[in-house]
């Protein structure tokens, strides 16, 4: 059973005089942040269009013409210019890392061809309209270890309430993929004989992107309750997915949650944290990994101390993006004694850390217990939907006239 990461962190930071100042649980300001132009100008251009996941936390060891398709929930609907974004290496830690680790460089692989579909409104209808993504005009690309890449841009109409398709073939080895969690329909024919069959390690652009007016661009950065694992099946009744439709479509929510992720790994300051920051308001969700595991090669859980060392790592490098930053604590987890006062301790260094360095602090923990036992996990280790609802109602509540 996949563990989980649960602080969650973001929206509301600056780098100016009048850079927004957390207090207890509230929303102090609507000054707005300074934020600093992305050394890439694509992340500036194109914005999220999904509030599925897509990040790289572990690896598919060999691929020989394997055809992989995903189906996506979009967020704002029409034709849009899109733009896909491409990063050869592992995100963050999975399990003990002896699969995939944070920073591990993937290997070399061939896009044979990609394309993108209307789903209908779901896997039973008939994909139509595929259309091909090529990369610098032309329809296969060869990626080298490390490799970053954007797709070119193309127009594509998705029809209200239907799907964005996915698909792709490739031939390499030790492809960086996300584990999807059934969040999402998720397939693959891996003998190219054209028999799809469900696909839980798939790999994925990192980004969806497209060229949208929003009000305001969120990322969150997180583990697998960010992710949203262990929700039900195409419902996106996890948080994340429950605040972007709250917010609508003229909001961006990138959700950049990977299941068993740590603070430890996004302090790496790799390519992940560098596509979450460059949204306005990012947040980051870890704790839970880290009180368990600790960082990658550990033998052992982080102290509280330690997860918060490197919780500043983390938001160093996104006020220096002049990011907003809100910091959800660590949600309980129904843990034994050692490791419940870890979490506690956790959480109140990590409300004296939003406090200097001006981002707001919500008591995630609170909306996901009781008063009774503010240990026990009521909605279950990973949030059900019922608990992604009362998060994100509450969220919205205190944060959307913040954002604009």
């Amino acid at each position: 059973m996949k563990k989980i990461v649960s602080i969650l962190l973001a929206m509301a930071m600056a780098l100016s005089i009048c850079s927004c100042k957390g207090n207890s649980d509230s929303s102090s300001s609507n000054s707005q942040p300074v934020k600093v132009k992305n050394e890439d100008s694509n992340f500036d251009k194109y914005i999220s269009n999904t509030f599925v996941a897509t990040g790289n936390n572990y690896i598919v060891e060999e691929a020989d013409k394997a055809v992989y398709r995903a189906y996506f929930p979009v967020e704002e609907y029409g034709k849009l210019e899109y733009c896909f974004y491409f990063s050869n290496t592992v995100d963050s830690t999975y399990d003990s890392g002896t699969k995939a680790h944070a920073g591990q460089p993937g290997g070399k692989y061939t896009i044979e061809s990609a394309y993108i579909a209307d789903g209908g409104t779901g896997p039973d209808d008939e994909i139509k309209n595929r259309t091909e993504v090529t990369f610098n005009g032309q329809k296969s690309k060869s990626v080298s270890e490390n490799e970053v890449f954007w797709s070119d841009s193309l127009e594509f109409n998705v029809d209200e309430g239907h799907y964005l398709v996915w698909e792709w073939t490739l031939t390499g080895t030790n492809i960086p993929c996300i584990q999807m969690s059934t969040l999402t329909s998720t397939t693959a024919d891996l003998y190219g004989e054209g028999n799809f069959s469900f696909c839980d390690q798939i790999p994925l652009p990192q980004m969806i992107g497209a060229k949208r007016d929003v009000k305001h661009n969120i990322a969150a950065i997180g583990d697998s309750i960010t992710q949203g694992c262990q929700t039900e099946f195409m419902k996106y009744e996890f948080w994340a997915a429950r605040i972007s439709s709250l917010l609508g479509n003229d909001y961006g929510f990138y959700n950049c949650g990977l299941g068993w992720s740590r603070t430890s790994d996004a302090s790496l300051n790799g390519n992940w944290l560098v596509r979450a920051k460059s949204a306005e308001t990012v947040i980051v969700a870890f704790g839970t990994n880290d009180i368990i595991s600790g960082e990658y090669n550990a033998d052992k859980g982080n102290t509280a101390d330690e997860i918060n060392t490197y919780l500043k790592s983390v938001l160093d490098v996104l006020k220096k993006a002049g990011c907003r930053i809100i910091v959800f604590n660590a949600p309980p987890q129904d843990y034994n004694e050692e490791l419940e006062n870890t979490r506690l301790k956790y959480n109140e260094l990590c409300k004296k850390t939003c406090e200097e360095y001006g981002a707001e602090y919500f008591d995630f923990a609170s909306y996901l217990s009781n008063d009774d036992d503010p240990s026990k996990a009521i909605y279950g280790g990973h949030p059900n939907g019922e608990g992604g609802k009362i998060v994100a109602e509450a969220f919205v509540e205190k944060y959307k006239k913040l954002l604009g």
